[in-house]
């Protein structure tokens, strides 16, 4: 049976295809070519099963603001049985007029270290180098698109290819308020981004349930085991995954008072809705994630409630001030 392609790294390599080409793609060039659908068509897919799934990812990547273009016939732009695909580089330039000061442009070098086109998986080179292989020009390289997260969470890269593997996973993890960390094993089936932060979904072996772990808490080395799971539990893992995360989202939900202009309430209204009365309503998935992100924007946010949030952001708060006026007495500074 061929391999399943979970469907955030099919909509990855789609994206990287269509910004392979100026040209553009038509739908049965990317059928046939790009990893996800190629793997499904190979399985025995119905033609019009892999063109639905195309035409909603394409929908999910509008959605999430990339410019998916769509090229018509010239004679007749609304005959679209032979449209093109692509994502045009040149959306993505800046404009020439715009500069930058040397601390910003440290800022956006930082930001773009995490960046690196050696990052982008295997398929999606495969599928471009194939996309050229049909006489169709491409840019040269694709610089910029896939994400580098080994520096951020060094469980990232082995959870990634143990899921590539289908092989159960063993580490150490550690809960809030629990003095030790606990040794679990896992098969992983996703690893989905969810508020700036990774988690890894799987089935628990020890208990044979779904879980969820947030890869911050992994303690140490994650070691992959010899030990092999059937493919086909990765299958709608990443959608499963992240719909869990919003329904627990739905079902928490602070209630803030934001200082207007600052970046507490550029970040926080982008997943806020107005309150009844005043302040904004934030959903949230971990209570003590949530607190350290609350306590990182100082007096811009105020928690009213729930009061087990807004005790865990003013622990946070103090602690800082502790801190600071114990490295102020050993130094002698008197400020």
């Amino acid at each position: 049976m061929a391999a399943r392609i979970p469907a955030e790294e099919r909509l990855t390599n789609l994206v990287v295809a269509l910004m392979a080409t100026e040209i553009g793609l038509t739908k049965q060039q990317i059928l046939d070519n790009v990893s996800g659908y190629r793997q499904r068509a190979d399985a025995g897919a119905r033609s019009d099963a892999l063109e639905k799934m195309f035409e909603r990812d394409k929908d999910e990547l509008r959605t999430l603001g990339v410019p998916v273009e769509t090229i018509g016939d010239p004679a007749d732009p609304n005959d679209l049985r032979e449209a093109r695909y692509r994502i045009p580089q040149a959306e993505y330039d800046l404009p020439s007029d715009i500069e930058f000061t040397p601390a910003e442009l440290a800022v956006l070098q930082l930001a773009g270290s995490v960046w690196s086109a050696e990052s982008a998986s295997g398929d999606a080179k495969a599928g471009v180098r194939k996309i050229r292989a049909l006489g169709i020009d491409g840019d040269e390289p694709i610089i910029g698109f896939a994400p580098r997260i080994t520096a951020r969470d060094a469980a990232f890269p082995p959870l990634q290819e143990a899921i590539e593997k289908s092989r159960i996973v063993v580490f150490d993890y550690l809960k809030p308020g629990e003095d030790a960390p606990r040794r679990r094993s896992i098969r992983p089936l996703a690893l989905v981004d969810y508020e700036a932060r990774w988690h890894v979904f799987g089935v628990d072996v020890d208990i044979d349930a779904d879980r969820m772990f947030l890869l911050s808490r992994i303690v140490g080395d994650v070691k992959i085991t010899a030990k092999g799971f059937d493919p086909g539990l990765r299958e709608g893992a990443g959608e499963r995954a992240l719909a869990g995360l919003e329904r627990v989202a739905s079902q928490n939900s602070a209630l803030l008072e934001v200082t207007p202009g600052t970046e507490a309430s550029l970040r926080l209204g982008r997943r806020a809705t107005p309150a009844p009365t005043q302040g904004i309503l934030v959903p949230f998935v971990d209570l003590h994630i949530f607190a350290d992100e609350l306590a990182s924007y100082g007096p811009e946010v105020r928690v009213v409630e729930p009061a087990a949030l807004r005790e865990a952001v003013i622990s946070r708060l103090t602690a800082v001030i502790e801190s600071n006026a114990e490295a102020n007495s050993e130094t002698g500074d008197g400020r």
